[in-house]
């Protein structure tokens, strides 16, 4: 009995330590961000496009909320940086937290995508 309790300590240990050395083998990606910043729009052809318009190279999620009008944006930081997000959203026709809507393509927005225009009746 003793014998067969240390066999099975020895098994343990054993795969305990090898199971520790594979984990310790995993490459840990520390280049990969969640963040949220403030994108401009009304409705749902508006979460579309800017939906469609942040997901450049590296960015692996992009969920914009019409109510709160945030952008919450998954990315590699090793294959983009948020000034190639928001550019390429403003060059959309939507104003960011760090950038205006490029105002040609704003000017082709559907009605219902013109939040400037709903933001200065509202004051």
């Amino acid at each position: 009995m003793k014998n067969l309790t240390l066999i099975f300590s020895f098994i343990l240990f054993f795969s305990m330590s090898a199971f520790a050395q594979k984990e310790n083998l995993t490459p840990v990606n520390n280049t990969i961000d969640t963040i949220s910043f403030k994108v401009d729009g009304l409705c749902g052809m508006c979460k579309t496009r800017i939906e469609n318009a942040a997901v450049v190279k590296g960015v692996k999620n992009a969920e914009w909320n019409k109510s709160t009008r945030m952008l919450q944006l998954i990315y590699d930081k090793a294959k983009t940086n948020l000034d190639e997000v928001h550019s390429s959203i403003a060059k959309a026709g939507h104003d960011t937290s760090l950038k205006k809507g490029d105002d040609k393509a704003y000017a082709k927005l559907p009605a219902c995508c013109k939040y400037r225009e709903a933001n200065s009746t509202s004051h």
